[in-house]
């Protein structure tokens, strides 16, 4: 008997509970608590025990899943769960993940993972297309924005300068400045410390009266900078701030860029794929010019954490930069196949594009489009509510789905928000706006609907009353 493997019985019993318990789970949502009170005496309780000598079982560990993980989580798949850029999984999602676990491919190179490796592709060229880009872009599914946003500028780096592995910054050179917006992520500054440019490197470019970066300051800062002796070589533009969802003027940002002979990297994380509408077209269509992009299949293709995604318009770039050679790594190339471990940092990949190629087989690239349309609408929605009620106040344009208010004369609304969670209203989240604090809802959930954000508005009218 292999002491690491279910028995047949086993298996049954397990793959029973497992469904009952998606199934509760999926049964109870709509009474769930968003954000429920931890059982901190459990997970006390949890966290004193030491990992048994001898296994619970199947049925105990199920049982501990029960009556101590999933009370103590918070509950994501909530329709009215609004605080961050964070959807639910899709249906499919737990079964795909299942499978992915099952079969355990190391998604490096192709030996390893050969139908992972098409999957990955399929996927990745799905996505540029989306963005505009050209048949020679590549990229790679990651953890999430921030590391894709990482990824991005060090790919940036080895492009821009010269022996950048061989020397990378060591070296009697001035130094290269980043530019970005004051409402950028981040990730942006995080990337930036860790690749070694240094805070004192990146300039925040103040913004417009629609809270996009303002390209006039932009200009300026840059050529400031040359003027000083700097260098300046990468722009991080932002389609869909975190804040307010605003979307920087890519196709001037584009312009100038060109102009300047800067990279252009957009953090599309929060709203480039609202591309798959072509009403979004006009105001986004500037993506297609960036060098490199950030994309989110965790946020607006609803995958379970994590899928994030870098894309890079000339690919061969992106492999410049992480391709190494290993001899105990050798494999006959292949056309059909990617070796991805030359296309980022990581050796060992999980097999993330399975839950996000999985989804869109099931449910179509239509079924997204009109999900996202969907928040979209429902957004405008509670603005147009909020608009039209006496002592609310929206503090930025809707731009996405990012709704940003403030109730009339509350200078604090830190315990509106805990009663709005606790009364299990909704969990929004705060903001604050060109110096004004307020509540931020961001409608990033396929499970919200119109009564959802009725109940919420109904709240907020007694509030404001």
């Amino acid at each position: 008997m292999n002491e690491l493997l279910l028995t047949d019985d086993e298996r049954d019993r397990a793959g029973a509970r497992l469904l009952a318990l998606l199934d509760g789970y999926e049964r109870g949502l709509p009474k769930a608590e968003i954000l429920p009170e931890p059982d901190r005496a459990k997970l006390a309780g949890l966290l004193a025990t030491p990992m048994p000598e001898q296994g619970v079982g199947v049925d105990a560990l199920f049982d501990r899943w029960e009556d101590t993980i999933l009370p103590s989580s918070t509950t994501v798949a909530h329709p009215r769960f609004l605080a961050y850029v964070l959807g639910p999984p899709n249906g499919i999602a737990p079964y795909a993940e299942a499978v992915a676990a099952a079969i355990n491919q190391n998604c490096n190179f192709w030996q390893l993972s050969p139908a992972a490796s098409v999957v990955e592709r399929s996927v990745l060229e799905w996505l540029a297309s989306v963005v505009g880009f050209p048949s020679t872009a590549k990229g790679i599914l990651t953890g999430g924005g921030s590391l894709a946003t990482l990824q991005a500028l060090a790919t940036a780096l080895h492009d821009r300068v010269p022996d950048f592995h061989a020397t990378g910054l060591q070296r009697d050179a001035a130094p290269l400045v980043v530019y970005t917006s004051v409402e950028a992520h981040r990730s942006v500054d995080k990337a930036a410390a860790i690749l070694g440019i240094g805070l004192d490197n990146v300039r925040h470019i103040a913004t417009d009266g629609e809270h996009r970066m303002d390209v006039h300051r932009l200009r300026a800062a840059i050529e400031q900078d040359r003027r000083d002796g700097l260098r300046p070589w990468c722009v991080v533009a932002t389609c869909g701030t975190v804040s307010t969802g605003s979307v920087d003027p890519l196709d001037a940002i584009a312009d100038l860029c060109e102009d300047q002979d800067l990279w252009l990297h957009v953090d599309g994380a929060y709203g480039a794929l609202f591309l798959l509408s072509e009403g979004m077209r006009e105001l986004m269509g500037g993506c297609a010019r960036a060098d490199s992009i950030t994309l989110d299949p965790h946020k607006l293709l609803y995958a379970p954490l994590e899928a994030g995604c870098l894309l890079v318009r000339d690919g061969a770039k992106l492999r410049d930069a992480y391709a190494f050679d290993s001899s105990y790594l050798t494999v006959a190339e292949d056309p059909l196949m990617t070796d991805y471990m030359d296309y980022g940092p990581q050796l060992s990949r999980s097999f993330k594009a399975f839950k996000v190629w999985s989804a869109l087989q099931a449910f179509g690239v239509d079924a997204f489009r009109k999900a996202n349309e969907r928040t979209l609408a429902l957004a405008r929605h509670l603005a147009e509510g909020i608009e039209a009620t006496e002592g609310l106040t929206l503090l930025a344009p809707v731009t996405l789905t990012a709704v940003c208010f403030a109730v009339d004369g509350l200078p604090d609304h830190g315990p509106l928000l805990q009663e709005l969670a606790a009364e299990n209203i909704a969990l929004l989240g705060p903001v604050v706006v060109q110096g004004k604090r307020g509540i931020r809802a961001c409608v990033t959930n396929h499970r919200t609907s119109t009564a959802d954000i009725d109940l919420i508005l109904d709240r907020l009218r007694r509030q404001a009353g």
